[in-house]
């Protein structure tokens, strides 16, 4: 459980981390909060032999508007995601979901960008930032790239991130006033990651779904976007037989592997009672307002 030797850098820019990575290739990994690459590192299951420290840069971090978007910096943590009052009144799901995060004292250090950079398909973010339609911005020193959340994953641990990339923001379109939206998450106790979970986002007009968003957390080897469940409950009102429906089409997905958190077929059927339960409160919400 000890590291193998590594340099440790602590730039104070990007440009300056993104020289520090040029300089060492794939020797080099940048560090935001640790609590996925330290763990890693411990068990030699990464071994890079620089360590670049993106803590002490200012650029990268905060929560703003930006026109239509709301602006992340990658280094923001969990713990400003649960405090930030521009998320609570218009995307009140990263709230909801950061707090189902492991505990206050990883949130407190955990970041946005190390949870939806790493890859990692346990981890509760990128399926919400999927289900809202995010973009995540790429630097490199060949200049800035932009990157759907929904083409970002491409299997446990490998996404689209580059050598000598630093994931710098995410940008999400502002959700539309008075959607309703909800994170569902099964797990075996606090500070786990998920049996399942789903992350839905809908909106309501004249008593019926006018658009939906479903997606689904550790049921796969990435976070998953469900859009054939989604559009079963355009135009409805979420009746039962709808959400039974949209759960079995979300379910039909799924490639959840056997853990100690169950078989592959109770996380599969678990998959689908999360969905039918974040639509459940997705749509109250947008009804009511709440």
């Amino acid at each position: 459980m000890i590291p193998g030797p590594f340099t440790y850098h602590r730039p104070s820019s990007v440009a300056e981390a993104l020289a520090v990575l040029a300089a060492h290739g794939d020797e080099a990994r940048p560090l935001a909060g640790g609590h996925s690459l330290i763990p890693m590192m411990k068990l030699r299951m990464a071994t890079p032999e620089h360590l670049v420290d993106l803590g002490a840069i200012k650029e990268l971090a905060g929560i703003r508007a930006d026109g239509a978007e709301i602006v992340i910096g990658a280094t923001t943590t969990q713990a400003e995601l649960i405090k930030s009052e521009l998320l609570a009144a218009k995307a009140p799901i990263i709230r909801e979901t950061a707090m189902q995060i492991a505990d206050p004292q990883i949130r407190s250090k955990g970041t946005l960008g190390g949870n939806v950079a790493n890859g990692d398909p346990g981890n509760d973010m990128p399926a919400v930032m999927q289900c809202l339609d995010a973009r995540y911005v790429l630097q490199s020193k060949g200049g800035e790239r932009i990157v759907a959340a929904r083409d970002f994953y491409q299997g446990a641990y490998f996404t689209a991130l580059q050598e000598g990339e630093i994931l710098v923001a995410v940008r999400i379109p502002t959700p539309a006033a008075g959607h309703g939206s909800a994170y569902e998450k099964l797990k075996r106790k606090i500070g786990d990651y998920a049996t399942a979970a789903a992350a839905v986002i809908l909106t309501v007009s004249g008593g019926k779904v006018a658009s939906a968003a479903i997606t689904l957390t550790n049921v796969g080897s990435t976070p998953l976007f469900a859009e054939e469940a989604g559009k079963l409950v355009i135009g409805t009102n979420c009746d039962a037989a709808t959400a039974k429906k949209a759960a079995e089409a979300a379910m039909a997905i799924t490639d959840p592997a056997t853990d100690g958190r169950g078989t592959a077929a109770y996380r599969r059927a678990m998959a689908g009672v999360m969905t039918a339960r974040a639509l459940a409160k997705a749509f109250a919400r947008a009804k009511t307002g709440a």
